[in-house]
Order: structure tokens, then C-alpha cells, then sequence
């Protein structure tokens, strides 16, 4: 007896020593990967553009800490602080267009962005954009114009540059696992223009011919208030009569393309309730809605564009557009579960919002190469117009009707058609990079 009985207590005893040195172990594990070195902010370098333009995008794995500035630099060259972010120990390459060359490098502060330029050029525009579904990464983007036109700027050639894709895109990469994650995410352009995909910086590919009509992405455009509600207005303008002009515009110039169906919520002056607006984009079977509106503030200096989608909030509301019968509201498609009803509506509701913010994240980034942008410019809210739970929906405000700066470049005809051509290039991403994911399952 006392033979197995110390058996046990010395079981239990190499078992507690056993326990101890594990968690020992751990701790010390723990402890040195606490003091061992995190991965650089700085992921990637993109650059994309011409002589005219050319933009040069940072990857970034998190927000740099405050707002990033642009410092003193060389003669002949432009350089951004990320402020609070790091960069690996040397990354740097040969430019596009009106930049030589750039580097970036850990510096006092942040991680300095340096551009040399082939000839007079400035920044003309930089802003910082978040995640959105299907893209993990913070973005820092610059822009860079000569100083006149065709100010002297000789177009640099990329030669001999990291191509990771395999489809002609002009980048360049940091570490390996950051090009072949770039081109697992490559955005094939079988569907866009020739002019579309160099705009966009894509590469170009054979078009196939226009799809049959019945295969076209329906498009339900819906210029903001009208008839009775004129919206907003400016020293001389209403927006109802500005969101009306972009809408046949923007009708055009997608119909143009032979491969969408444009449904237009209002083509003339009349008054549209909000929940029939709704209603035309649910009975369209609409892949995209897109509500096209003007803001106004008290403060006239106020300016710049910004695109809304559905709130969770906003969301809670959907019954206001779902009608009696539908089997959303039922108890149940079955008697055997009668949750799944609700349950199939917040998925669709889910699908739906991650849609709409990809369309928004694309539309933003487009839009913003023709208009200035509001410091925060990717919103939520519980608009009315956005509520359908099963159709991909963002609103646009294309500037301040009541900053006279906004207000004229909304009524100029040629500006507002580079606009709509910003628009038309976001909606023609959106719809490749769906294609893209579709086909990848």
C-alpha cells in the first residue's frame, strides 16, 4: 500500500514539476517575443499615372499616428513624413511620369517619403484612405503635377520593375509575401475601355464583345430631390437641378458603354417620395443604386466631396421598404424553423453592406483625382434612399452647393463631365473586381 501510494504522490509531483516548467516556458516565450522587433508600417509602394499626373501610392499596416505633412526637401525633389509610421531598412526604386525616383526610409518622427522629380512639379494632393472590405491595408496617396502644363517634366519609363501579377502593372513591391499578396488580389479589366483601364492605371485587355441586354448590370442612378423639394441651395443654383444634370450625364456615359442598364429614379423636374425610390431600384433587380445629391453647411468655406452608405443603425429600419408578404417578415419559410426568415435577412443585410462599402471605398478614390475631398470622406448614416437590404447602395455628395467654389464647379458642364467619367471608371472597378471574386471561388 504505501509502495503504490508513493508512486501516486510522485506522479502528481513530476506532473506539478512538469506544470511549472511549461508555464515557465510560456512565460519566457511571451517575454521575448515582447522585445522582439515589429514589422515595419510600410508594406508596399504602388505608382500609377503620366506626365500629366502621377500618383504614387504607400501601403500602410496601420494609420500613421497623426496627420502626415509634406517637410523641406532637395531642390528638385518633394518629400511627406508619415508621422509615427516605420519603414523597412532601404526601400526605394525608379519612378513614372513626373517623378525620377523615390525611397523611403525611417527618419525623425515618421518614415519619410522622398520624390525626386524630373522636372517642376509639386504635390498637387495627398489623403490617407482606411480599409474597406476586400482590402485590408491603410493607403497613403500622393498625387504629383507639373507645375504648368507640360511644364518641362520628361515622362519617366519604368523599366525592368517588379511586375508580380504578370499582367503589365507598373509596381513596385517591398518583401516577396507583399507581391504575391498583391497578386492574388490583381483586378482583371476584360470588360473596361481601353481609355477606362488607362485612367484607372490597370492593364489592358482584348474586350470582349457587349454582353447580351439581358446579362447587362443594371444601374438605377437617382438625382436627389426634385419637383416641390429642391434641396439645397446656392447663390445660384438649386441642387435638385444639379443632381439631375449629373444623373442624365452619368446615364449617358454608362449607356455609352453597352454594358449596363441605366434605370433613373427621375429624368425630369418632378418630386420622387424617398420609399418609391427605393421601390424602382428593389423592382429593377438593381446591382448597383447610386443617389447623386449636393451639400450645404452655415460655414461657406466648407468644402469637398464625400459618399455615404447604410449605418447598422440604419439598418434596424428596413422594414420601412420590405413590403407585407415578403418572406422576410414571414414567421418562417418553414414551420420546422421559423428563425430563418430574420436569420437570412441579416445575411443578406451583411452581403449588402460589404458591397456597398466596397463600391464607396472605389468611388472615393476615383472621385477623388477631380474633386477635393472632405477630411473624413467614407460616412455611414440611416438615409432612407439606402435602406434596401438586398441592392448595393451608396450615396454620393458631390461637394457644397453653398461653397462658391463647389457650386461652380458642379454647374460647369466640362467639369461635371470629368466627374461623371470618375464615377463611370469607379462603377466599371466595382463590377471587374466582383467579377474577379466570383470567379475565384
Amino acid at each position: 500500500m504505501r509502495g503504490a501510494l508513493s508512486q501516486v504522490l510522485k506522479a502528481r509531483w513530476g506532473r506539478a514539476v512538469l506544470g511549472l516548467a511549461l508555464a515557465a516556458g510560456c512565460a519566457a516565450a511571451v517575454a521575448a517575443g515582447a522585445t522582439e522587433p515589429s514589422q515595419p508600417d510600410v508594406i508596399s509602394v504602388r505608382l500609377g499615372g503620366d506626365a500629366a499626373s502621377t500618383r504614387i501610392v504607400v501601403d500602410l499596416r496601420r494609420a500613421t499616428k497623426g496627420a502626415a505633412e509634406q517637410v523641406d526637401a532637395a531642390p528638385g525633389a518633394v518629400a511627406v513624413l508619415l508621422t509615427g509610421a516605420s519603414a523597412p531598412a532601404e526601400l526605394k526604386g525608379r519612378g513614372r511620369g513626373v517623378i525620377r525616383d523615390w525611397k523611403i526610409e525611417d527618419a525623425a518622427g515618421g518614415a519619410l517619403l522622398t520624390l525626386d522629380l524630373a522636372g517642376k512639379a509639386s504635390i498637387s494632393r495627398r489623403f490617407l484612405l482606411p480599409p474597406a472590405d476586400g482590402v485590408a491595408d491603410y493607403r497613403y496617396v500622393v498625387d504629383v503635377a507639373p507645375d504648368e502644363p507640360n511644364g518641362g517634366a520628361a515622362p519617366v519609363e519604368l523599366a525592368n520593375n517588379i511586375t508580380p501579377s504578370g499582367e503589365g502593372r507598373d509596381i513596385i513591391v517591398a518583401p516577396a509575401a507583399a507581391v504575391r499578396a498583391f497578386a492574388s488580389t490583381s483586378i482583371p479589366t476584360d470588360a473596361l475601355t481601353p481609355a477606362v483601364a488607362a485612367q484607372a492605371d490597370l492593364p489592358i485587355f482584348n474586350q470582349p464583345p457587349p454582353r447580351a441586354g439581358h446579362l447587362k448590370k443594371i444601374i438605377v442612378i437617382d438625382a436627389g430631390h426634385g419637383g416641390k423639394d429642391s434641396g439645397a441651395l446656392g447663390a445660384s443654383s438649386f441642387e435638385k437641378n444639379v443632381t439631375l444634370a449629373t444623373a442624365l450625364a452619368l446615364k449617358a456615359r454608362l449607356e455609352a458603354t453597352g454594358r449596363y442598364q441605366v434605370v433613373m429614379t427621375r429624368s425630369t423636374d418632378v418630386f420622387i417620395p424617398l420609399e418609391e425610390r427605393v421601390q424602382i431600384a428593389r423592382k429593377a433587380g438593381a446591382d448597383l443604386f447610386l443617389s447623386l445629391h449636393a451639400d450645404s453647411a452655415s460655414d461657406p468655406t466648407t468644402h469637398g466631396a464625400s459618399v455615404y452608405t447604410l449605418s447598422e443603425r440604419g439598418e434596424q429600419r428596413v422594414g420601412y421598404v420590405l413590403n407585407r408578404n415578403e418572406w422576410y417578415l414571414k414567421e418562417g419559410v418553414s414551420n420546422d424553423d421559423p428563425a430563418v426568415g430574420p436569420i437570412l435577412l441579416d445575411l443578406t443585410q451583411r452581403t449588402t453592406r460589404n458591397r456597398s462599402a466596397t463600391f464607396a471605398q472605389t468611388l472615393i478614390e476615383r472621385v477623388g483625382d477631380r474633386a477635393p475631398l472632405l477630411p473624413r470622406s467614407q460616412r455611414d448614416a440611416g438615409y432612407f434612399v439606402l435602406l434596401a437590404p438586398d441592392v448595393p447602395a451608396a450615396l454620393l455628395e458631390m461637394g457644397f452647393i453653398t461653397n462658391p467654389s463647389d457650386e461652380a464647379r458642379l454647374n460647369d458642364p466640362v467639369q461635371r463631365g470629368a466627374l461623371v467619367d470618375k464615377i463611370a471608371q469607379a462603377i466599371d472597378v466595382y463590377f471587374a473586381g466582383r467579377r474577379t471574386r466570383i470567379a475565384a471561388r
